[in-house]
């Protein structure tokens, strides 16, 4: 007789129907403590809290027409004072609806007596707004102020509490008054009533906190019930499922990462002894899977193998591939050899292009420096000044250029189209046309040379057909001229701005809006000149847009014009050669390690 096991399904069923039991009794318990509390929450919310509210504005109103009554007497102001306008609206608009307002929640007190209280306290203050209408009736106008028989001549009357007997205004509002005495006999009922209100009140949070004290008490106990019972469940699940479960795991885990077990798995429960069974069978037959493919890496390609069975696929296909290495391996070795050699031939040819490419890269890079002005020829014609150029690649599609011409200082930065060898031979195109604009302009301004320049600019194009293309391959720029004995500048620009630093005050010189080489049919653009009066210490700052436009920071987004432009104003009061450098330092942090995006070209001067 084989030995009796457990099934995993009875174990989890058993433990699931304990847990929901204990489940459906707390919710139970909660339900109908909760709905309990839900009653008595709603009865101190729509009965007794509004009774105070209501019973309390009572009062308040009670006291306030008191106090307008005597003023009612005292002063002798037209009816139509605000303070007497009020009293009317309280007596025959505020008191009843506030009488309203109490009935009806009266409606639902439980404690009849209350509800008698409560109406013999309306009698009482109908009574009092009696009071008040006699001695508002005596005294309607201002005239009955002055009337010695209206007041004066009324105050030997000895007063009596019924209304019909004869009384002075005064006298009502005295202190052995009628309003006065039936005031005070109408606010200690009231008192007593929100006494009993508030009793009522505080009666239902006590029952409120009550029930859930007992939910709490009740939820402790079954809480802690329930803690016990999943501790007993799950020792009982480790010892028969958990456990085992993990062994079988650990296996399957090992298996994953390519190593066989050695272990063997023994478990009470049904189920998982047949899956630690089949595991046993698998590995055995992993062993002997694993030692036939050794043996084909190993180059016997005659080894014998057996597959576990016809639908074993890994045997299978090991057999399909022993057969195949074997096949390949004859010719693998000669086909290796042949296409390394082409490999490296093609290496080679590549390695040489690449090497005159570069080559001829660089020769070009000292062409492109033959154009720009020396740092010697800067420093003479255009003191206390800097250029900072750093190109994109080895040679650049910005370009610089400085002229003297007669008492004029001509200087620019011109951003071609595209960077790199493209770049470069439109730099060429941009200088020519520059000098073209000197030898050849008579009257010379920023403006004139631009004209010239974008003339120039289109004339090459259009000589080889490319006119159309012309308004991609354009340039923007920017053309100052400094005259240091009249101090004064003139400007105009391509697209590319001028700033100026005066008085710790940044302004900035519009350009036109369309660049130098721009073609638009038939109609020819021309370019504004701007003149600036200069000033000692006025720093001029012209520049292309690679500056702004570099990528970086620590969302790796553009350093963009304003960012820009505060950076001037913080160096611009230092030595030229030491904001060249602080450029290039701001501009190295704020890019980082991410690739630069375009030349960068930056021409500062003080004055």
């Amino acid at each position: 007789m084989s030995r009796f096991k457990i099934s995993v399904g009875l174990i989890i069923g058993l433990g699931f129907g304990v847990l929901i039991a204990f489940i459906v009794f707390v919710n139970l318990s909660t339900n109908s403590t909760l709905a309990e509390s839900k009653n008595v929450n709603n009865e101190m919310v729509k009965v007794h809290s509004p009774s105070v509210d209501k019973l309390q504005e009572l009062k308040i109103l009670i006291l306030r027409s008191r106090s307008l009554i005597d003023f009612w007497v005292q002063k002798d102001v037209p009816i139509e004072h605000e303070k007497k306008q009020e009293l009317l609206g309280v007596i025959n608009n505020g008191y009843p609806k506030i009488k309203s307002d109490i009935i009806s929640v009266s409606q639902l007190w439980d404690d009849r007596e209350d509800v008698h209280h409560i109406d013999h306290i309306f009698t009482k203050i109908e009574a009092l707004f009696t009071d008040h209408e006699i001695v508002m009736g005596m005294l309607q106008k201002v005239e009955d102020y002055n009337k010695n028989d209206a007041i004066s001549g009324l105050e030997g009357f000895e007063m009596f509490e019924d209304l019909n007997d004869l009384a002075g205004p005064e006298q009502y509002i005295s202190e052995a008054g009628a309003i006065t005495m039936k005031t005070n006999e109408i606010i200690p009922l009231l008192d007593k009533l929100i006494d009993i209100q508030r009793g009522h009140s505080k009666e239902d949070t006590d029952k409120i906190i009550e029930s859930y004290s007992q939910l709490e008490f009740l939820l402790n106990y079954l809480g802690w019930a329930l803690v016990l019972g999943g501790l007993l469940i799950a020792f009982f699940t480790i010892r028969t499922i958990t456990r085992p479960v993990g062994m079988v795991k650990d296996q399957l885990l090992l298996l994953g990462q390519g190593i066989i077990p050695s272990q063997k798995v023994r478990t009470k429960t049904k189920e998982l002894n047949q899956m630690a069974l089949a595991l046993e069978d698998l590995a055995s037959g992993l062993n002997r899977t694993k030692d036939f493919a050794t043996q084909v890496g190993e180059g016997n390609f005659k080894a014998e193998f057996t597959p576990l069975s016809d639908q074993d696929l890994l045997g299978q296909s090991l057999l399909t591939m022993r057969k195949d290495l074997f096949e390949l391996t004859s010719d693998l070795e000669q086909k290796v050899k042949d296409r390394t050699k082409t490999i490296e031939e093609q290496k080679e040819e590549i390695e040489v292009l690449l090497k005159h490419t570069t080559d001829s890269i660089v020769y070009a890079k000292r062409i492109q420096d033959a154009i720009l002005p020396t740092d010697t020829y800067i420093s003479q014609v255009l003191p206390n000044s800097f250029f900072f150029f750093a190109p994109k690649d080895i040679v650049s599609g910005d370009f610089y250029w400085v002229f003297k011409e007669k008492n004029k200082v001509f200087y620019g930065v011109i951003d071609c189209t595209g960077h790199g060898v493209p770049g470069a031979f439109m730099t060429i195109i941009g200088y020519n046309g520059l000098m073209k604009a000197i030898k050849n302009v008579k009257v010379l301004s920023p403006a004139a040379v631009l004209d010239t320049l974008n003339q120039e600019v289109r004339n090459t194009f259009s000589q080889h057909g490319l006119e159309e293309q012309s308004i991609k391959d354009g340039m923007d720029a920017a053309i100052c001229a400094i005259d240091y004995k009249n101090m004064s500048l003139e400007y105009a620009g391509a697209f590319n701005p001028l700033y100026y630093i005066r008085n710790e005050e940044i302004h900035e010189v519009k350009p036109n809006k369309f660049p130098v080489g721009l073609h638009y049919g038939n109609k020819e653009e021309k370019f504004t000149n701007h003149t600036l009066e200069l000033k000692k210490d006025d720093v001029i700052y012209i520049f292309s847009d690679g500056y702004p436009d570099q990528f970086g920071g620590e969302k790796g987004k553009k350093y963009k014009y304003r960012k820009f432009r505060e950076l001037l104003l913080k160096i611009h009061k230092k030595d030229p050669s030491i904001q060249k450098k602080l450029l290039l330092k701001e501009y190295e942090n704020w890019k980082n390690d991410l690739e630069q995006v375009d030349d960068i070209l930056v021409a500062g001067v003080k004055i």
